[in-house]
């Protein structure tokens, strides 16, 4: 094997089990194979890999109090050792992004409605972090009742954080200060969403200065525009992520724009497809040209190869990842029956 951090073709998928998985796909024919597998502690379910290529970093997803582990990542076989491991600052973190520098973490905590920048040490271990509690809360009785934080990232300039709240119906805009080691709240950024859209996960356009919301609660794709100069947000649009007509439950979960920006993907939980939105040039308008079935139950996080060439879906509950060949022009998808069998898969994550 090469090096892990140069490999394209090796795979970490993160589960509802105490195990993160390797996986090696050949690009040629999609084919999946399992090639090794760590136990990262209950519930290691969302990556990210730091810059460097050289850590990869995992919430541990419990109540009453988080954790975000840093592994290692072996040179030759890409396997995974523990470097630490620190508490994420609230119950059942869900999702964990680099900021471009590689020299802060960030983590939303689902349960404990809060957001946290923990620091990188110079070896990719972690520190302890600034956490902040977001407030709110939405419409949606059973799950909107108090802030549910889902989604953390920063932008390209990598000045903002940008946190999905699925509670309090807002996306929340914050001043990156990587010298204080803090997150400082722009208030007059925020997004304050529809009543009940329930803003799940995020995605930057490459060129645009547009942001893509996924709405668990509506079933939508909402366009926000992002001044990248003054930290704020305004609304632009919405489009429903399911066809005209379809009235089962269902609830959106990950969203992805393609490297060169003409195409956007939404996975679809109950209706298990992956909503394909062309993307016009000039504006970012959407248009939804196809649902394609994930071939399995409750499609949870997906991910683009990096030859851009493949799409795979992990879906949870019948505990499978799927491959679809990938048009890079038109961004359609076709079905390839390629698959693997891997306990309750949650996020992939390319080495």
């Amino acid at each position: 094997m090469t090096e892990a951090r140069t490999d394209p073709d090796l795979l970490y998928v993160a589960t509802y089990t105490e195990s993160i998985y390797l996986v090696r796909m050949d690009r040629r024919s999609g084919e999946l194979l399992r090639v090794g597998a760590v136990n990262a502690g209950a519930n290691p379910s969302f990556l990210t890999i730091h810059p460097n290529g050289r850590v990869l970093y995992a919430v541990n997803e419990v109540e009453p109090t988080g954790i975000v582990s840093a592994f290692a990542i072996k040179s030759g076989t890409a396997g995974l050792t523990r470097l630490n491991e620190q508490p994420s600052g609230g119950g059942a973190p869900c999702y964990v992004s680099v900021e471009r520098s590689g020299r802060a973490m960030l983590v939303a905590n689902y349960a404990g409605g809060s957001v946290a920048l923990l620091p990188i040490e110079p070896n990719g271990a972690l520190a302890p972090g600034h956490v902040v509690q977001h407030t709110g809360k939405g419409p949606n009785a059973e799950r909107q009742e108090a802030p549910h934080a889902h989604c953390i990232l920063p932008d390209p300039s990598n000045r903002f954080a940008l946190a999905a709240d699925l509670g309090a119906d807002r996306v929340f805009v914050y001043r990156l200060d990587l010298e204080g080691r803090s997150l400082r709240l722009i208030e007059e950024g925020d997004a304050i969403m529809r009543p009940g859209a329930g803003p799940r996960h995020l995605s930057f356009h490459p060129t645009l200065p547009l942001l893509f919301v996924a709405d668990e609660l509506d079933s939508t794709a909402a366009t926000l525009r992002f001044d990248a100069e003054r930290g704020t947000l305004s609304p632009q649009d919405t489009r429903s992520t399911v066809p005209a007509g379809w009235t089962g439950t269902n609830y959106p979960a990950d969203i992805h724009v393609a490297p060169n920006g003409r195409a956007l993907y939404v996975s679809n939980r109950g209706h298990n497809s992956i909503a394909v939105f062309s993307v016009r040039e000039s504006t970012g308008e959407l248009s939804l040209d196809e649902t394609v079935s994930t071939e399995g139950d409750w499609p949870r996080n997906f991910s683009l190869d990096p030859s851009g060439r493949w799409l795979l879906v992990a879906n949870q509950r019948s505990d499978s990842v799927v491959v679809f060949g990938r048009d890079p022009d038109n961004g359609r998808l076709t079905p390839t029956h390629q698959r693997i069998a891997l306990p309750s898969p949650v996020c992939l994550r390319f080495a």
